[in-house]
């Protein structure tokens, strides 16, 4: 089959979850013989190979602000698509759905991968929420599938729309690496607490730095990320920052952050919105330590090898508690990592596979919901009278 993923920066993946997903879902089935084509955004570097890991790359330019970004270059994409047709189509995030009725014209079978809760992104504000939420009910009756990358998604989407979805997780790479770049960074292995996020309120990096700089923690907190859209909130991260805590900004070395996460006393992950987090699987596959924020997605990933927070007094509580127990702290490590080996990349490929066969056969269903919310739905501003209906 020929088949185009778009809707992402693109790879190789040097962004998020949706960019890893491309590059190792894409790779892999071009290894499996089909034609990949992955579209991607021109960035500031100039380097734009035209093939990787077996994918062809299509770049395109986008709008430079945040709003408009995405869909910008989602709509190039699409236009390039009509001219140079495949079997089948997936698009990644559900912003994009305003063009799905084109594709579809088009006869291209398409399934969207729905992120998770992208209208609860604090970043976007009023209007931004807004769109997503009109967005997402529009991928979910546009598209001729949904992706769901958390079983909690896959439980929202049944639960708001009455719809299905083929659920299909991101995978955890193993890593044991070596220890030798951590002593560019002046560390040691299991010498410091870890977290890697972009710097945005849903992600509770403020939180994480205040709760750290309460405790009593000897270990230093090495924080990696940035902000490229706030520099308030940025400003707000470092303002709760004490003398222990040490800012990297984005490594964008996957050899070092690697290492980062494989080595660190323990990994905070305060992500709330999205569905199956990469950077959280990266850290099992490293056997890190979790203290993460407690919302089902991130239980579902680490289960009762984790421990949760919700305030800055939790993760006080929390780093304190596993400095006093260096032991338990080893033990949750070792069992994070069995469980990322049940996160395996070439299964996710195989979804996508199937998935996509299922689509070029015509095998998805011939009405799907009407995109309203469920009535009363706790997710929704304003409530949809009765039980959705369909459409062909």
């Amino acid at each position: 089959m020929r088949i185009a993923m778009l809707g992402t920066r693109g790879v190789p993946a040097r962004y998020g979850g949706f960019e890893t997903a491309v590059q190792e879902v894409g790779g892999r089935l071009a290894d499996r013989g089909h034609q990949v084509v992955v579209y991607c955004r021109n960035d500031d570097t100039g380097d734009r190979p035209s093939h990787y890991l077996g994918m062809e790359l299509v770049h395109l330019p986008a709008a430079r602000t945040r709003s408009l970004e995405t869909l910008s270059h989602s709509a190039l994409s699409v236009a390039h698509l009509l001219a140079h047709r495949t079997d089948v189509a997936f698009v990644f995030n559900a912003a994009n759905a305003p063009l799905l009725p084109v594709i579809r014209a088009a006869r291209i079978p398409v399934a969207t991968h729905v992120d998770g809760l992208e209208w609860k992104r604090a970043k976007w504000g009023r209007v931004g929420q807004r769109y997503y939420r009109v967005a997402e009910s529009a991928a979910v009756r546009w598209s001729d599938e949904l992706i769901a990358d958390a079983r909690g998604i896959a439980d929202y989407l049944r639960r708001e729309f009455h719809a299905p979805s083929t659920l299909l997780t991101y995978g955890a790479p193993l890593i044991e690496p070596a220890s030798d770049r951590l002593t560019e960074l002046g560390l040691t292995a299991g010498g410091y607490h870890l977290v890697v996020a972009r710097f945005e309120p849903e992600n509770h990096v403020d939180v994480i730095v205040d709760g750290y700089s309460r405790s009593g923690a000897e270990k230093p907190l090495v924080v990696v990320g940035s902000a490229p859209y706030s520099d308030q909130y940025t400003a707000r991260v470092h303002a709760a920052a004490d003398r222990r805590v040490r800012f990297l900004g984005g490594v964008w070395d996957q050899e070092q952050l690697d290492q980062l996460y494989a080595h660190c006393f323990t990994y905070l992950h305060g992500h709330s919105v999205g569905g199956t987090n990469p950077s959280l699987l990266r850290a099992i596959g490293g056997g890190a330590a979790v203290l993460a924020f407690d919302v089902d997605f991130n239980r579902e990933v680490v289960a009762e090898a984790g421990r949760y927070f919700t305030t800055a007094a939790d993760v006080a509580t929390l780093v304190d508690q596993a400095e006093a127990d260096v032991t338990g702290i080893t033990l949750a490590g070792r069992r994070a990592r069995e469980i990322a080996k049940t996160y395996d990349w070439d299964d996710v490929a195989l979804g996508y596979e199937e998935l996509a066969e299922r689509l070029f056969s015509g095998r998805f269903p011939a009405c799907r919901p009407s995109g309203r919310r469920a009535a009363g739905s706790a997710a929704g501003v304003e409530a949809v009278d009765g039980v959705p209906g369909h459409r062909r």
